[in-house]
């Protein structure tokens, strides 16, 4: 036991923890540092108020990054999900039938796809959408609907609709986060059904993720990871954080 009486400390000490462990269990931090229950639950309210983890049910979560609209999240490691979508197009076969949904790594795949593919991709994204017509031999349908200005993406009843008169061969989807536990989440509740549907309405589900989105929560869940065939993520990230997913059945690339 190593006893942390100083707030500040023993909250680093948790977010240390944490970031370790994918997960923390208030009785145990309670035990590990020496201090009661109530005041682990006290530092675990306080850090989730700043936006440092995700309380749940007897303790925490790391929390999704990137809380901000796609303008500001689309000018960050823009190198990196460059390599990301090199890898993702990998994955692409003449001849599919391809849901492509929004955020800024798809939006890179967008720009980065073989060019002479010949498919069909249809997407959520009219900025997707636009890069998509360069392409000569790529087949590009937008799905209508009322654009939601955050995410640049249509999300509504009518958008959902037109998805499901799809059977796509593989879909990539834009997520917030990913851990082996809870499945994959985003921030904005106005797409949760949307990303449902893309799953429900695809062969093969792709989740192509930066480190820093691995094994956090955001606060609305779509699917579990089990729903996911396919994750794509940064060549640095040690294999031990990928191991869960592993066992999972899903099938781990790692860019290079």
């Amino acid at each position: 036991m190593q006893t942390i009486d100083l707030p500040q400390e023993r909250q680093q000490a948790i977010l240390d923890e944490l970031h370790l462990r994918g997960r923390v269990v208030a009785s145990e931090l309670s035990s590990q540092y020496g201090v009661s229950e109530d005041t682990i639950r006290r530092d675990l309210r306080d850090l989730a108020a700043a936006g440092l983890l995700k309380r749940v049910h007897g303790g925490a979560l790391p929390i999704a990054p990137n809380n901000i609209p796609f303008t500001e999240r689309d000018k960050q490691n823009p190198f990196g999900k460059i390599k990301l979508a090199k890898a993702a197009r990998e994955l692409v076969r003449d001849g599919q039938l391809i849901l492509l949904g929004g955020g800024t790594t798809n939006t890179s795949l967008a720009k980065n796809l073989p060019p002479d593919l010949r498919a069909t991709i249809v997407t959520i994204s009219p900025q997707i959408a636009l890069h998509l017509a360069n392409y000569r031999n790529i087949a590009v349908i937008l799905i209508g609907g009322h654009l939601y200005k955050r995410e640049l993406v249509t999300s509504d009843t009518e958008a959902i609709e037109q998805i499901r008169r799809f059977q796509a061969d593989i879909c990539f989807l834009g997520i917030c986060g990913l851990h082996p536990e809870v499945g994959c989440s985003i921030y904005d509740y106005e797409e949760v059904n949307m990303m449902r549907t893309f799953i429900a309405q695809s062969g093969e589900v792709v989740a192509t993720v930066t480190e820093e989105k691995l094994g956090t929560v955001g606060p609305y869940v779509v699917a579990p990871c089990t729903a996911i065939t396919h994750i794509i993520t940064e060549k640095q990230v040690k294999e031990e954080i990928l191991v869960p997913y592993r066992n999972l059945g899903i099938q781990v690339f790692k860019a290079e």
